[in-house]
């Protein structure tokens, strides 16, 4: 990794459908599932002149795969296709393949890079789904993730896919009295990780807004700490003021316009929230105990929170204005990280119990709690923008390193994250533009 500053392109990448689907095509996932066996789908490498075609098919069946919701077969063996024709579905089908995706990539006169896909049911005969992409060549795995998107979401049902993000997050490294921990980011799938801080601070907790654009985070130096403000298209980076005492766990709100965070002031800590235009901050809670990680619902009504007023640590919500505080989660174990899902069904959550850390879920309500993991230490969950996927850091042992991982909503497909690297805090941006 270098250190340097990732910027999205100016020039957008234009997605249209360029031939009918079918509404009667079967093939299907079921991610409700507790089990689920992966689809075996066919990915040859795209036709057209050119590097782009394979590279593109690889990092399309790597998406998928990561998934756990598909089995890919691509590689030098399998029959060509094209979008231009009907491919020979039925030696697709013979070699177990129950979904196709063909493909085309090709630079046009104007420089620019088209990449044309469709995907097909074998089984049926029938095409399913097709779109064109443009965009400037330099950006060719952004075009590979939207077509993963696109044909996870027709296969499996979902409002939207996951592969087109990124990921903040605190890259960990040197040894563990002299630990040096930068904000770092990467695609999801853990390509281009570049430092955004250059290491003389200690950063924790990154959050994205929702455009993607900003990030803020709070970073210790000189003894003091501060929340700060990154702005990953200009770099530029400036603090959201002086804060007597400890200031952490910033988090945005949905509309982008305020930052919820906790600030300890005499050995007691509260949840404040900062609207960003007038940088004015507003006390939400006064209890003696400490309250701390402020997450805001998506409909920006209601703010899940930890809080220890009642003994051992266990989530509360509250209203956005500090009103309406009540608990939620008591089956036993001390509860913190709290982080509402994207659509705002479920609230995911990091539990300490019997020696043990464990990312969980439970619903809104307080009902439904239930563990996805557990090991020596689990924690700090974030959601994938569909909801149906959760990244979290993992320490293996004492004095241990710390990865990140992932995890289906179901508790299935338990899975090392890309970044090879020490690393925690990990925090999922929205569905790039």
């Amino acid at each position: 990794m270098r250190f340097g500053l990732i910027l999205l392109s100016a020039l957008a990448i234009a997605a249209v459908p360029f031939a009918p689907t079918s509404p009667q095509a079967q093939v299907a996932i079921d991610v409700n599932q507790g089990i689920v066996e992966p689809l075996p789908i066919a990915l040859p490498n795209f036709a057209g002149a050119g590097p782009y075609g394979a590279d593109i098919a690889r990092v399309v069946a790597a998406d998928l795969e990561r998934s756990g919701y598909f089995r890919p077969l691509n590689g030098a063996g399998l029959p060509a296709a094209d979008v231009a024709s009907t491919p020979p579905l039925a030696e697709f089908r013979a070699g177990g393949a129950q979904a196709l995706v063909a493909g085309r990539s090709a630079v046009g006169p104007d420089g620019r890079l088209q990449v044309e896909f469709r995907l097909w049911d074998t089984a049926l005969n029938q095409q399913l789904t097709a779109l064109q992409f443009t965009a400037t060549p330099d950006n060719w795995r952004r075009v590979a993730h939207k077509v993963a998107d696109a044909v996870y979401q027709r296969l499996t049902g979902a409002r939207t896919g996951y592969f087109d993000t990124r990921v903040v997050f605190v890259a960990e490294t040197g040894p563990r009295d002299r630990r040096v921990k930068r904000l770092a980011i990467m695609d999801q799938d853990g390509a281009t990780p570049q430092y955004l801080t250059d290491g003389s601070a200690i950063v924790t907790s990154p959050r994205f807004s929702a455009n993607s654009q900003e990030i803020v985070y709070m970073a210790i130096k000189g003894g003091r700490s501060r929340l700060y403000l990154f702005n990953i298209e200009t770099a530029r980076q400036e603090t959201l003021g002086e804060f007597p005492g400890l200031v952490y766990a910033p988090r945005f709100s949905p509309d982008g316009q305020q930052v919820a965070f906790s600030a300890e002031r005499n050995g007691n800590s509260d949840i404040f929230v900062m609207d960003l235009r007038t940088r004015k901050s507003t006390r939400l809670t006064s209890d003696p105990g400490i309250d701390t990680s402020p997450s805001f619902s998506p409909d920006g009504r209601r703010i899940a929170f930890n809080s220890d007023r009642g003994g051992d640590p266990r989530l509360y919500l509250m209203n956005a204005d500090g009103s309406g505080q009540r608990p939620i989660a008591a089956s036993g174990g001390r509860y913190s990280t709290p982080v509402w899902a994207p659509r705002g069904e479920l609230i995911a959550f990091t539990r300490q119990n019997g020696g043990q850390f464990g990312i969980g879920v439970i619903n809104a309500d307080g009902s439904g709690e239930r563990m996805l993991t557990s090991s020596y230490l689990d924690e700090g969950p974030t959601w994938a923008p569909n909801g149906r996927v959760i990244m979290f850091s993992r320490e293996s042992g004492p004095g241990g390193e710390s990865r990140l991982f992932s995890v289906d909503v179901s508790g299935r497909n338990l899975r090392p994250a890309a970044f090879p690297g020490g690393a925690s805090d990990p925090a999922w941006s929205p569905m790039l533009n």
